[in-house]
């Protein structure tokens, strides 16, 4: 009787408590798409959904003018990105910084890594997202000192073997039906009025749009070469400032369709992206052949 007393306590206790026990996720709970803020396990069923596709939104430390933060670049196409991977699930790699930006080591606040390793860094980066399930890594450019640097970086993964594909997106703000633009296009490209209308909807709170004419922005054009002629002073030569256009004639009108335009587009890659299934079999394919040249068909 005693024995069967304890028997029946004891059951009544586990049914208690499993009770109260958390029920595990469903295949529906919501996951965030921020690498950080996943649990580990969380994060096995975030790269499943996310079908091995994660982002790596690449910015910068830099000046932007008189009236914008050193880290707008970073702060803009995380919110794209962050917003696309919304739309369309993908895993957000924490703030990377890590660019090309010798062109700015004159002003406060910047922070300018050395080439080799701001090469090694990334390579060790994407190569550690791999490693964690993410196959296919789409890096998302918000910084116009990266347009060379990043599709290097991708061309030389054909160097050695990798079980992954990098791709890389470029800023991609404008397009048809864009509100029409009160200052110059041509000079329009750092801190402007694109830029900062962009940042009045990503984070308002930092754009001091009153402070947007302490500075010119405007093309001093001090070094005349020939077209297709290149030279790494060429941004210093025309923006010793280091902004290009007019921050004064951003408007939040232009921000929202910009910011819309850039979500809709990186979140139209990540799905392209997912679909793909033929960049990493001729990767592999190149990789083999490249081991033998002289075997490869003429």
């Amino acid at each position: 009787m005693h024995k069967t007393l304890l028997i029946s306590i004891n059951a009544f206790c586990a049914s208690i408590l499993w009770a109260q026990a958390p029920s595990p996720p469903s295949p529906q709970t919501k996951l965030s798409v921020h690498w950080d803020e996943l649990t580990a396990a969380d994060f096995k069923d975030a790269i499943a959904r996310a079908q091995g596709t994660c982002l790596l939104p690449f910015g910068i430390l830099e000046k932007h003018g008189a009236h914008l933060p050193l880290g707008n670049d970073l702060l803009n196409v995380r919110y794209a990105a962050l917003n696309a991977a919304q739309q369309e699930y993908a895993i957000v790699f924490p703030e990377y910084y890590f660019g090309q930006i010798f062109e700015a080591k004159h002003q406060p606040g910047t922070v300018a890594y050395s080439r080799g390793l701001e090469l090694q860094l990334l390579q060790e980066t994407t190569d550690e997202m791999a490693r964690n399930g993410c196959k296919k890594v789409i890096i998302v450019n918000g910084h116009g000192g990266n347009n060379s640097l990043l599709p290097y970086f991708a061309q030389t993964q054909l160097d050695t073997p990798h079980d992954y594909v990098v791709y890389v997106l470029g800023i991609m703000r404008g397009g048809p039906g864009e509100p029409k633009h009160k200052s110059n296009p041509a000079t329009d490209m750092h801190a402007g009025e694109s830029e900062t209308s962009m940042s009045m909807v990503a984070r308002p709170d930092l754009v001091h749009l009153d402070r947007a004419a302490q500075e010119s922005g405007a093309d001093q054009a001090r070094v005349k070469l020939p077209e297709g002629l290149y030279t790494g002073i060429w941004w210093y030569a025309r923006f010793p400032n280091h902004y290009a256009g007019e921050g004064a004639a951003a408007t939040r009108e232009l921000g929202e369709f910009e910011a819309k335009t850039w979500i809709n587009g990186i979140a139209q890659a990540i799905r392209a992206v997912k679909a793909d299934q033929e960049s990493l079999r001729l990767q592999n394919e190149f990789y083999e052949r490249s081991k033998h040249p002289l075997e490869t068909p003429q």
